[in-house]
């Protein structure tokens, strides 16, 4: 029988920590490399709407979860020790990337991770070719393999037009990694390209998406194409001229791309978890987290997205 598990996606927005020193405590003595933080502890910040954060990825329940805006490894264990600890997610990895904010991707699983492979040192030339990283994990579902290719493409800010030559890079690169990998047979392996890829598909002549290349790529499926067209947004654009329901602050931001192997193999639709998102959010009608708030508290600007897959 094939393994049939769920995959998902989901910027945190910011999961993001910072040491909490004691006042009533004396300094810590000096180590001697230097100091040390012994008796001192860290605390996520933020913890009302991480606690929101928290229901969104309880309310997914994906088996295998890709993660952007996470700080550091530390902070994700704790976060799922504190947050998550039902959840199963037995494994977790981070690797810090390029992001000068330390705003990195990740991955938590409920099977064992094999293999990691950063690629954040990719080059074209002298820049960078990743803002984050595209980190590739390898997934052992009961003795079957399933590679995942987790980003955070570069985002709109500075203009979606002036940065898309960016993402076109990192979409382009993506497709050579994919491709190194598995060569001419690739559409047959089992492979999901996730994340947050900071960009939509536009429509006509003249399009400024930076990103066609790989969303449109005749070796996997967008599967949030499944749904129908106005239930396929995942991102939230609020600002202060006009925070309530325009249409233009809509979008499909974040992707799940199924090999044509893995999409073959399920008729499934995508589950996308908008109850998280602010209030101001209007076009969701649907049911709020308790807590949730006008602008704040929120999960996140983003909503989590997943697929169930069948591994043969």
């Amino acid at each position: 029988m094939p393994a049939r598990i769920r995959v998902g996606t989901f910027n945190c927005e910011n999961l993001f920590a910072r040491y909490r020193f004691d006042a009533r405590s004396k300094p810590a003595p000096l180590a001697e490399d230097g100091f040390t933080i012994n008796q001192v502890a860290f605390e996520i910040l933020d913890e009302p709407e991480k606690s929101l954060t928290a229901r969104v990825i309880s309310a997914l329940d994906a088996d295998v979860i890709a993660l952007q805006e996470v700080e550091s490894l530390d902070l994700l264990k704790r976060f799922r020790s504190r947050r998550l600890a039902s959840l199963g997610y037995a494994h977790a990895i981070l690797i810090d990337g390029n992001d000068p904010r330390f705003i990195d991707v990740a991955v938590l699983s409920r099977y064992p991770i094999v293999r990691v492979r950063s690629h954040q040192d990719e080059r074209q030339g002298r820049a960078l070719v990743f803002s984050r990283d595209c980190l590739e994990v390898d997934v052992d579902v009961e003795g079957r393999p399933l590679a995942l290719f987790v980003n955070h493409f570069k985002s709109m800010i500075g203009g979606r037009g002036p940065t898309r030559a960016k993402r076109e890079r990192q979409a382009r690169a993506v497709k050579d990694l994919v491709t190194a990998r598995f060569g001419a047979a690739l559409a047959d392996q089992p492979f999901v390209i996730c994340g947050d890829f900071n960009d939509y598909l536009g429509e006509g002549q003249g399009s400024t998406d930076g990103i066609r290349d790989l969303v449109c790529w005749s070796a996997v499926e967008n599967v949030q194409g499944r749904l129908p067209e106005p239930e396929r947004w995942t991102y939230f654009q609020e600002t202060r001229k006009s925070p309530d329901a325009r249409p233009e602050a809509y979008h499909q931001l974040d992707y799940l791309l199924l090999s044509s192997r893995l999409a073959r193999a399920t008729s499934a639709t995508p589950v996308v978890i908008r109850s998280g998102l602010c209030r101001n959010a209007a076009l969701y009608q649907g049911k709020r987290f308790p807590g949730v708030g006008d602008s704040r508290p929120a999960a996140s600007d983003h909503c989590a997205v997943g697929i169930d897959i069948a591994l043969g």
